[in-house]
Parts: C-alpha cells; sequence; structure tokens
C-alpha cells in the first residue's frame, strides 16, 4: 500500500499535522506559562523601581515613609503603606488571585493585606530573602505560586516587607483551555489531513503519465545531467524523466540569471556613479547616482568626450584605448559647487579587443566641505590666539627692557595683559563649551521652572550694560507662558548672548523688545532690535564657529566669535529652533522656540 505516492501523501500529512501541533502546542504552552511569569515580574517591577520624574521610585518613597512617620502612633507607617499599595491596586493586577501584604521586617508576621481579614501566610523563600534585606523576586515554574518580596530599610535595617503573591489559579485554567483547544485543533487537523491527502494525491498521480511523455520530448537527449531515482512510485518516474532536462538547463538559465540580478542590483543601489561608454563613445549603462550627481535626464545625446570637455576634463576616449589594462585614470570633476572624483578604467569585450570606458563617481562634496571647515577653523583658532599671545609677549617684552620704573606704563601694561589673558580664557572656556556640547559629554540638568521669571532675571542682569549704552529694554508677555521642562542655566546662557549681543551692536539710544509666549506646543522667545543689522549675505553663516560678521569691531567688543554657535547647541540640544533675520541698517530679529516638554 505505501507504495503508493497517493497513500505516502496522505501519511505525510497526518504526520505533519500531528507533529506540528506537538511542537506549536508545547511551545505555546511553555510560552504562555513563561510569558506569564514575565509579565507578573515586570508588572511589579514597573510598579516599585520606575523611576518618576526626578522623584525616584516608589520603593524609595515608601523607605521615606517608614522613616518620617515611624514614630507616629495615631498614624503608623503600615496605614501609609497600605494607602499607597491601595492606590497602585490596579497597576500591580491585584484581584482575587492575587493579593499583596505588609509584612514585619523582624518576624514576617502579617500586619496588613488586600484581604478583608489578615491571616498568617507562608514563609517563601522571597520572604527569607527580603528578611535579611535583599529583594525576594526569584520565581520558579515548579511552585503553585508566584511572588515577590520587596523589603523597606531604615538606617540599614528591614522595617516592613511588601509582599505580592498570585496563586496561578487564573494561569491553571488558561493552561486548561488551551490544552482542551489543542486537543480539538488536532482531531479537526486530522481529519481535514486525510481528507485534504487523499484528493490532493489522486490530482497529482493522474497527470504523471501525461507528464513522463512531454518530458521525454523535451528532453530528448539535448540535457543529460542525471538525478538519482530513490523511488519507484509515480514522483520516482516523472523524476526519472525530467533528469534529462533538469541538470544544464537550470544550472545554466539560474547562473546566467543570478549574475545578471547581482550586477543590475550592485549598480542600481551602489552610492557611486556608473557610467559605462561603448568603443563609439555612446552611453551603454548608467545608474541611478551617477544621473543624480552630474544631473543627467536624457543620455541619447551624450558622447564621452564632449560630455568631459563640457565639465573640463582633460581626458578623451582615445587616450584611454592605450592605456594598460590594469592603470585607471583619476579626475576631479568641479560644477555647481559639487566636488566628484572620476575614475576612468578601459575593459575588453574580447583579447586584445578595446570593448569600452567604465567611469565610476564618487561625490566628495561633503568631505571637501568637512575638511575646508577643519582647515578654518584651525586657521580661526591660530589667529585668535596669536593676536593675545603676542600682545602679551610684546608687552612683557618691553616690561623687561627697562619699562618697570615706570609706574604708569607699568599699570597700563599689566592691565592689557591681563585683559588678553581673560580674551584667551573666554575663547578656551567656549571651546571646551563646544566641544562637550558636540561630544554630549555636557549633561543638561532639566527641571521645571518659569520662562517668564528668567527672562525678567536675564533682563535684570542687563540693566546696568543697558543704561550704559542708553537704550530702552523692554519685555512684552503676549500669551500666558507655561512652565517649561529645560536646563534653566544654559537657556540662560543663551538669552544673555543674544540680548549683549542686540546691546552691544545697537547704537546708543537703541530700542530693545523682548517678547515671549505660547504657540502651540512650543513657547517662543524674539529678541528685536534696532541696531547695526547684519547683511543678507552673512546670515547663512551666522551660527558657524569663530564666523563674524565685522570682525575688527566684534574682536574690539570682547567677542570670541562662538556665542552664537554656542547658542545653536544648546537650543539643538533641547530639541528646539533658533533662527536669525536681519537688514543691514535696520535692525535683527532673533527667535527662539522650545518644546514646552521635552
Amino acid at each position: 500500500m505505501f507504495k503508493s505516492i497517493q497513500w505516502k501523501l496522505v501519511a505525510m500529512f497526518v504526520l505533519i499535522v500531528i507533529s506540528v501541533m506537538v511542537v506549536v502546542g508545547t511551545f505555546l504552552i511553555n510560552q504562555v506559562e513563561s510569558f506569564y511569569h514575565e509579565d507578573f515580574q515586570r508588572q511589579i517591577e514597573n510598579v516599585f523601581f520606575r523611576e518618576e520624574n526626578g522623584g525616584g521610585n516608589l520603593v524609595k518613597v515608601m523607605e521615606e515613609i517608614v522613616n518620617k512617620y515611624k514614630t507616629d502612633v495615631e498614624n503608623p507607617p503600615v496605614k501609609r503603606l497600605k494607602s499607597i499599595l491601595y492606590a497602585n491596586s490596579g497597576q500591580l493586577g491585584i484581584d482575587d488571585y492575587r493579593k499583596y501584604y505588609i509584612l514585619d521586617g523582624g518576624l514576617g508576621r502579617v500586619l496588613d493585606s488586600s484581604e478583608d481579614r489578615v491571616r498568617d501566610i507562608e514563609r517563601t523563600n522571597n520572604i527569607i530573602s527580603a528578611l535579611v534585606g535583599k529583594i525576594g523576586n526569584e520565581v520558579r515554574f515548579e511552585n503553585r505560586y508566584m511572588d515577590f518580596a520587596i523589603p523597606l530599610m531604615d538606617e540599614g535595617e528591614v522595617q516592613y516587607i511588601i509582599y505580592v503573591i498570585d496563586d496561578k489559579e487564573e494561569l491553571r485554567r488558561m493552561m486548561a483551555e488551551v490544552i482542551e483547544i489543542l486537543y480539538q485543533a488536532v482531531i479537526f487537523g486530522l481529519v481535514i489531513s486525510i481528507v485534504l491527502g487523499f484528493f490532493l494525491s489522486k490530482t497529482i498521480t493522474k497527470p504523471i503519465a501525461t507528464l513522463t511523455s512531454r518530458a521525454v520530448k523535451l528532453a530528448s537527449g539535448e540535457f543529460e545531467h542525471k538525478i538519482e531515482v530513490q523511488s519507484e512510485d509515480e514522483i520516482g518516474k516523472l523524476t526519472d524523466t525530467f533528469n534529462y532536462m533538469a541538470g544544464e538547463l537550470k544550472h545554466t538559465l539560474e547562473e546566467i540569471a543570478q549574475e545578471k540580478n547581482k550586477v543590475e542590483t550592485i549598480l542600481l543601489y551602489m552610492t557611486d556613479g556608473v557610467m559605462a561608454f561603448d568603443f563609439e563613445g555612446k552611453v551603454i549603462h548608467i545608474n541611478p547616482a551617477a544621473r543624480r550627481m552630474l544631473n543627467i535626464d536624457q543620455v541619447d545625446h551624450i558622447r564621452f568626450n564632449s560630455f568631459f570637455k563640457e565639465l573640463n576634463v582633460d581626458i578623451s576616449l582615445e587616450s584611454l584605448m592605450y592605456l594598460e589594462q590594469w592603470k585607471t585614470v583619476e579626475k576631479t570633476l568641479d560644477f555647481n559647487d559639487t566636488h566628484v572624483k572620476a575614475y576612468f578604467a578601459a575593459f575588453n569585450v574580447e583579447k586584445d579587443k578595446f570593448g569600452g570606458v567604465i567611469v565610476v563617481l564618487q561625490d566628495v562634496t561633503e568631505q571637501q566641505k568637512l575638511d575646508n571647515a577643519r582647515r578654518e577653523f584651525v586657521a580661526n583658532v591660530s589667529h585668535e590666539l596669536r593676536t593675545p599671545l603676542t600682545t602679551i609677549k610684546s608687552y612683557a617684552e618691553t616690561l623687561l627692557q627697562g619699562a618697570l620704573e615706570d609706574r604708569e606704563t607699568l599699570e597700563h601694561f599689566l592691565h592689557v595683559i591681563n585683559s588678553e589673558s581673560d580674551r584667551m580664557t573666554r575663547l578656551v572656556k567656549d571651546l571646551l563649551t563646544l566641544s562637550k556640547l558636540d561630544h554630549g559629554k555636557t549633561a543638561l540638568n532639566k527641571s521645571k521652572f518659569s520662562l517668564k521669571q528668567l527672562i525678567e532675571e536675564v533682563i535684570d542682569k542687563l540693566d546696568i550694560s543697558v543704561k550704559n549704552y542708553g537704550h530702552t529694554l523692554t519685555f512684552t508677555a503676549t500669551t500666558d507662558i507655561p512652565e517649561i521642562y529645560a536646563d534653566k542655566d544654559r537657556i540662560e546662557q543663551v538669552l544673555i548672548n543674544i540680548l549683549s549681543n542686540a546691546i552691544k551692536y545697537t547704537p546708543e539710544g537703541g530700542k530693545i523688545s523682548v517678547y515671549s509666549g505660547k504657540l502651540y506646543n512650543d513657547v517662543y522667545i524674539k529678541i528685536v532690535d534696532n541696531g547695526i543689522g547684519i547683511p543678507k549675505e552673512d546670515l547663512p553663516r551666522l551660527f558657524e564657529r569663530f564666523y563674524r560678521v565685522d570682525k575688527a569691531r566684534s574682536r574690539e567688543r570682547g567677542g570670541t566669535g562662538l556665542g552664537l554657535a554656542i547658542a545653536k547647541e544648546i537650543i539643538t540640544a533641547h530639541e528646539g529652533t533658533i533662527s536669525i533675520e536681519s537688514e543691514q541698517g535696520k535692525g535683527t530679529e532673533v527667535t527662539i522656540k522650545l518644546p514646552i516638554n521635552i
């Protein structure tokens, strides 16, 4: 009977169904039980050990209550602890199967519980662990319960134990239902597999004779690769017939398809651009990256020599034809503020027969910008440090050469040296601040505070500077300003920096206005002055390090050229935005937006 493929398929379906259901059932039961245990432990830990906003976790709160009210006779800590547990009973999942107890820290006696009447409970391993000051969180699958014991410490001793226990009754009922469902599924699956196996096998064996005769005609000796036949049933005959074509045809077609797909996929998704030209200079392939880099829409009109001549690249198809095969020519393409490295290599279609040229393009624009920025940064730092160092050295040499006797000159020179030293100190401090912000080493000390009050405090601090310049500085709250959650000192640093710039670069008798309010989920601060303004071409570079609109005036007023860069980094760290709008001769407007809750 089992020589027939029909019955083999039926038997195979039956075995598969049984095997799958056994494996799935075992896995499902284990996973449900494991999930139930892990969910119990995670739920307890989430309630008691979750860190709240700057206030610690629930265990710390309960320990503080024990410490604070341990001598209170009228309202002992037990009542307060029970009220906290009652408030969190929903999150703890307290029900008929899960209960909590408050135990004495010395003997483990039950002092109170979620039950209507207080009763003694079994002293489990977790309770014993809690009695010695350890958290009892061991969950064993073989136990008929799940429990969790948390000691509440005071002065190094266990005062109370919070104990949560689940009798697993709900899990046992669930497992019984799951097993019953699995039994029903196995029986139903066996019936379906037998019926389907019978009819499916019948539909397979019937056309075998027809497929065999057709396969012989297709195979007719063109493909000779043969697969060993393992059986004498209908499938064995079908395998024997199709062996004629299975070998070479499958191998050849799959190999061609794989190589083609591999090359096409690589070229399509690689970030480098690739162009291929034939021996006449026509484009035979170009990938999306090359189109994007060189802004190419149509390729029909492109010819190698004319195309690269327009890009000012000194290269020709003829020169590449006579290169040795292993050599590559490297060129640089610069156009529309884009820098591209191009590598040219000739390829052959047959031995010693020139087939065309492959061009690989690498966009190095960002790398070039980074290199330029790095060189500019080093040059700026060197320049900023060289000026005060030169001043200090020259003044010190003058003093050493005999100016020490002139008291007035001595004091003046020492004042200059001290001023230049302060300038270098400010520069180094700003550089260190930026470095820490860049590398995330400066932790934000966030807290809730009144933004309105902070703005008023900053305005008060700058009152003397405002009066010295004869300015008018006003503050207007356009809406109710909610409290924000941020680093107060850092936000104050930004405000002082922006307002100081407005004071310095506004002519005497100027007007500076500060507006603040709520806009959707953000608060905004807008600082408007009628100062000298900023040229339009300088606006995009204002937040660059060491960038100054008027370098001479900025340096005279004590600036390091890093203030706005630091402000930008601080606001970005708070997930906010800062923008500047200005018109030369008419004033500047700085807008800062911060989320209310970061």
